[in-house]
């Protein structure tokens, strides 16, 4: 069992930044794969970027060159950073632990808001 608890949200005019954190506590943090989704109103959950073990990161198209993901397996954390931020990034994001073995399991956290205003 893993426990994930988001933080870092919040409201943010148009160019702004955020960094979104995620603690994980319960397993070995390590052996997970992080992600970062988001889910807007009326849409679909959808991926925003995520990184592997060995800490190679992908990004959706929307975040490339916007956002950056990282974790630290010291403080079993993943962070996103947000920069450049825009209306269409106004979501409830939430961090996902995934992994296939030695069972195939995942883990989502409660979603913390992040709304693009001016």
């Amino acid at each position: 069992q893993v426990q994930l608890v988001e933080s870092g949200g919040g409201l943010v005019q148009p160019g702004g930044s955020l960094r979104l954190s995620c603690a994980a506590s319960g397993s070995i943090f390590s052996s997970y794969t992080m992600g970062w989704y988001r889910q807007a109103p009326g849409k679909q959950r959808e991926l925003v970027a995520g990184i592997t073990t060995t800490n190679r990161a992908d990004y959706a198209d929307s975040a490339q060159g916007r956002f950056t993901i990282s974790r630290d397996n010291a403080k079993n954390t993943v962070y996103l950073q947000m920069n450049s931020l825009k209306p269409e990034d106004t979501a409830v994001y939430f961090c996902s632990a995934f992994r296939t073995i030695p069972a195939r399991e995942r883990y989502w956290g409660q979603g913390t808001q992040v709304t693009v205003s001016s």
